[in-house]
């Protein structure tokens, strides 16, 4: 049986907007390890799962969608946001 993890979307530290974070997103845990390649290097498994990503526009949705195609899967809650608030002036202490 497959394992779904339901969790919402981080935002990207690498710049300040938060767009689309508002969504959930609805994945799948590996079935298998990847293996090298032996011809490129790269790495992969046969598991095809692991390409499949779902948005979902609240948790109530994805956790519905897992119920109705039989998915065991876990939620993960939002982490809180936490503001550093510092002035110019502390960068000269």
């Amino acid at each position: 049986m497959p394992i779904a993890r339901i969790y919402q979307r981080p935002k990207n530290a690498m710049q300040s907007g938060k767009h689309r974070t508002d969504c959930w997103m609805l994945e799948f845990e590996p079935a298998e390890a990847k293996q090298p390649d032996p011809l490129t290097g790269w790495a992969g498994s046969g598991d095809t799962r692991d390409q499949v990503r779902m948005m979902f526009p609240t948790s109530a949705a994805a956790i519905a969608y897992a119920e109705r195609e039989g998915l065991a899967f876990s939620v993960t809650p939002t982490p809180t946001r936490t503001l550093k608030l510092q002035t110019y002036a502390d960068n000269f202490r």
